[in-house]
This record gives C-alpha cells, sequence and structure tokens, in this order.
C-alpha cells in the first residue's frame, strides 16, 4: 500500500512539473505565408529582445548589470535556437545565417543592441537575407536577493527553475511584413538554461513552424 502511495505521489507530482512548464499558445499565419515562404533560402535569427524583472527585487540590484545580463541573455536564445534549427537543418527548407556572422553585420550596420530602432526591411537588407526570425522574452523572475542572480550567472543567462515568462517568435520577410507569430506563456520551474528553453518552446512550434518540410 505504501508502495502504490508513493507511485501515486511520484506520478501526480511528475504531472504537476509537467502541467507548470505549460502556458497559453498562440500562432499568427498571415493569408500569404506559404506563397512567401516558397520563396526564401537563407533567414537570419536576430538576437533576442529580452527583458528580465523581479518579483522582489534583490538587494543592490543594480540596473546596469542587469541591463547587461539582458543582453546576454538575448544572445544566448539567439544562438541556441540556432544551434537547435542547425541540428535539425534537414527538416527544414531554407538555411540559416550563422548567428556569429548575423552579429557582425548588425554591428557593422549599427543596428546590434539598437534594433528597435530599425524596421525589420532594413535590417533583413543589411544582413542580405530573405527573411528575419526574432522574437522576445520577458521573465519575472521569483527567487529572492542574491539567489536570482547566482542562479543567473550559473545557468547561463537564465534564472532557473524560479520564475516565469512569455516567449514571442516572429517571421518578417524581406520586405518587412510580418508572416509569421508564436506566442506562448511558461509558468513557474519554465527551465535551467536557454538551450532547454529552446527546445521546450520548439517542441510546441514544430508543428507550425513555417520552414517545416
Amino acid at each position: 500500500m505504501k508502495k502504490f502511495l508513493l507511485t501515486l505521489f511520484i506520478s501526480g507530482a511528475c504531472l504537476a512539473a509537467s502541467a507548470q512548464l505549460e502556458g497559453s499558445k498562440q500562432v499568427f499565419e498571415s493569408p500569404q505565408l506559404k506563397t512567401e515562404i516558397a520563396k526564401h533560402k537563407v533567414i537570419a535569427i536576430l538576437p533576442f529582445n529580452t527583458k528580465i524583472t523581479y518579483k522582489k527585487q534583490p538587494k543592490n540590484f543594480s540596473q546596469e548589470a542587469n541591463r547587461e545580463q539582458e543582453k546576454t541573455m538575448s544572445k544566448s536564445i539567439q544562438s541556441s535556437l540556432f544551434t537547435f534549427l542547425l541540428r535539425k537543418a534537414s527538416n527544414y527548407s531554407v538555411t540559416f545565417q550563422d548567428v556569429e556572422k548575423t552579429n557582425i553585420l548588425l554591428k557593422k550596420a549599427g543596428m546590434l543592441d539598437k534594433m528597435d530602432e530599425f524596421t525589420k526591411d532594413e535590417v533583413a537588407k543589411a544582413l542580405g537575407v530573405d527573411a528575419v526570425l526574432g522574437g522576445d522574452f520577458i521573465t519575472e523572475q521569483t527567487k529572492s536577493e542574491a539567489g536570482a542572480i547566482a542562479s543567473a550567472v550559473l545557468f547561463g543567462g537564465f534564472g532557473g527553475k524560479t520564475g516565469t515568462g512569455t516567449l514571442t517568435l516572429t517571421l518578417n520577410d524581406g520586405n518587412g511584413d510580418l508572416l509569421w507569430r508564436f506566442f506562448k506563456t511558461m509558468n513557474d520551474n519554465i527551465t535551467t538554461s536557454t538551450d532547454d528553453l529552446v527546445e521546450h518552446m520548439m517542441r510546441k512550434v514544430s508543428r507550425n513552424f513555417p520552414y517545416a518540410k
């Protein structure tokens, strides 16, 4: 009986943990999506617009340090997404520009870390690609004080299993038109790294990802 109750408890805990990862999902597809993506060959993945907030602001909180952490996470999510897509390249009808090349070209064009000052068609032209894949990630850390910062450092720019977040992916063609948008919320116990975050997100996106064969 004790073994049965223990098994039941563990099963319930696993289901609860899984449920905590799940949040609302919204997908938008332009009527021109299929027509336009058939013309695409090379896609660039942009640094993500990232925002880190705290439910309870840590002691000795530094706005400057927080901004630097947001920049680190921005490029970390970009790199993780590129790695994921590269691993599964045979599943997609396009190729993805190396993110190092993307960021160098953005820097040369004076766009890096200033993405909100440029239109998507300007960005695509500077990168020499057919479309740009970007997004936003907003997280609220629920760990208190130094624990949140320590976790953020340990987990490569992400505050561990102690926050909530919303993640948006957008695809704009070379004219700047929005072709596709994916939005998902994630509850407590979201993940421990940007690789895990992207892996979880892309499992949910897979059926709707525009370039999937």
